[in-house]
């Protein structure tokens, strides 16, 4: 699915559009978002929205994991290891806070032509 921005969006808000359309099972990484904004260097941003996320109940900030499929994020998370039990929850193994098969749940956003 292609994402549409509109032109009003702010950083943050672009950054929660695409959040919101990785699909159950799957994760992103917070460079793969970047890219998809047009700012590839822009990763770090990625993470202080995802950090800033925590108070919308529809954004699925676990899903977002750094480029090597590591659960970085993981200490913004009520309890010790709430994002990983969310992601297993999901069918996604980890461990050490490591995804296995990372390629395999790995989920590359797209923005639209439009």
């Amino acid at each position: 699915m292609k994402i549409i921005f509109s032109k009003n969006d702010n950083f943050f808000e672009r950054v929660y559009k695409i959040a919101r359309q990785i699909p159950e099972g799957k994760v992103t990484s917070y460079g793969a978002i970047a890219k998809c904004l047009g700012s590839a260097k822009s990763a770090r941003m990625v993470g202080w929205a995802m950090n800033a996320s925590h108070n919308y109940d529809d954004i699925p900030a676990h899903r977002v994991v750094n480029r090597k499929g590591l659960l970085t994020g993981k200490h913004h998370f009520d309890g010790t290891n709430l994002m990983q039990q969310l992601l297993e929850n999901e069918g996604i193994k980890v461990v050490d806070n490591q995804i296995i098969d990372f390629e395999k749940h790995f989920w590359e956003p797209e923005m639209s032509d439009k």
